[in-house]
């Protein structure tokens, strides 16, 4: 690539961050949207989990920190790794943009999954009828105002798509994701159909599931993820209200939530984004690295995580966000029924902490409890 087309390149993925999005029904996929995702993305490396959900039962145990975030109006970019545990934190947050990052192509093509049904979706009950593949409610009815409970009654009652309704389904999804732009092979769109009928066949009852070996016996179902409360006893999930998942939609619309592969310790991924977010003068406000750390720690890599961090341009209040099982290890005091603990830490708490010779063991680092 020439100098002048790389400063073109940098300029047009400059521009569309900071140019406000123009409303409009539906999606319409901007150019840049494939070309980012390329742009940001490293070669994909492996990890032993499915993660079409969270096993996080605690994870909205930090929804307070990040809606002080939307409170304090800083707007920001929102940066995690994982399923759709992302969108929850994306709606208390209020980001202006989400990148999601994850070693594994596969959860790439999960959340290609997931903003195809966003496109697809009018309303949260459509969104988990779309999901689940179950008959949607007749039309007219007005959904907006319920709760979460009764969205999940009407989903386990509702009738499953037959066959020729669920390839009609992933007909329309398809072509969604095929109009994305995202280059994709296919062994690509096999893995996303495979996910997508996981979630039909499973339905609310889906779990967290390792290879080689069943759910583990308190590991949550998307059900009870659905359901699951902040400290303060409030749903959070941002199917849990309309003007959550609206927002997190608007951001779907707008290509602003964008998938990539990278490995939190390599060597592009995250120095890609650092760059763009500097050249597009925004900061990040959230990182959700769920317990990634933990395995950057074994591997010996969390001090590359660290200079990683150090390059992204980030709010002076911006925190990580981490999860940590057991709920129990390191001295953190266990929540009864949870099987993970969600902790907040700063960023520059950790940045300055690590650079005076603090976190240089995983339970140094978990015992800064948030």
């Amino acid at each position: 690539m020439t100098g002048l087309a790389r400063l073109l390149t940098s300029t047009v993925f400059a521009l569309a961050a900071i140019l406000p999005p123009t409303p409009r029904a539906g999606i319409q996929v901007e150019p840049g949207f494939a070309a980012r995702i390329a742009a940001l993305s490293e070669p994909a490396g492996y990890f032993d989990t499915d993660n079409l959900i969270s096993n996080e039962r605690s994870y909205l145990h930090v929804a307070p920190a990040l809606r002080e975030m939307a409170r304090r109006g800083t707007g920001g970019v929102y940066l995690g790794v994982g399923p759709d545990q992302n969108f929850s934190y994306i709606a208390q947050a209020r980001p202006s943009l989400a990148i999601l990052i994850d070693v594994r192509r596969d959860n790439l093509l999960l959340h290609l999954l997931f903003k195809a049904i966003f496109a697809e979706a009018r309303s949260r009950i459509d969104y988990l009828a779309l999901l689940t593949g179950r008959q949607p409610p007749a039309a007219g009815a007005d959904w907006s105002q319920r709760p979460v409970d009764a969205l999940i009654t009407y989903i386990d009652n509702a009738p499953r798509l037959n066959e020729p309704g669920v390839t009609a389904l992933r007909g329309r999804l398809t072509a969604l994701i095929r109009g994305f732009g995202v280059t994709l092979g296919d062994p690509d769109r096999s893995t996303i159909d495979r996910f997508h009928r996981r979630f039909i066949e499973a339905g609310l009852g889906l779990q967290f599931n390792s290879t080689g070996r069943a759910p583990q016996y308190d590991y949550p179902t998307y059900r009870d993820l659905l359901l699951e409360v902040d400290r303060q006893g409030a749903r959070q999930n941002f199917l849990a209200s309309e003007s959550d998942f609206q927002f997190v939609k608007g951001l779907q619309a707008r290509d602003q939530v964008i998938p990539i592969v990278g490995n939190l310790a390599g060597s592009r991924a995250l120095a890609s984004v650092a760059k763009f977010l500097a050249a597009s003068n925004l900061k990040v406000s959230a990182f959700y690295t769920s317990n990634v750390e933990f395995y950057l720690f074994r591997e010996g890599s969390f001090p590359d995580f660290v200079a990683n961090l150090g390059r992204l341009p980030h709010d002076p209040a911006g925190v990580v966000v981490r999860s940590v099982f057991p709920a129990g290890s390191a001295g953190l005091a266990r929540v009864p029924g949870y099987n993970s603990a969600s902790l907040t830490q700063n960023i520059d708490v950790l940045l300055t902490g690590y650079a005076k010779g603090q976190f240089r063991q995983y339970s140094e680092l978990t015992r800064q409890e948030r």
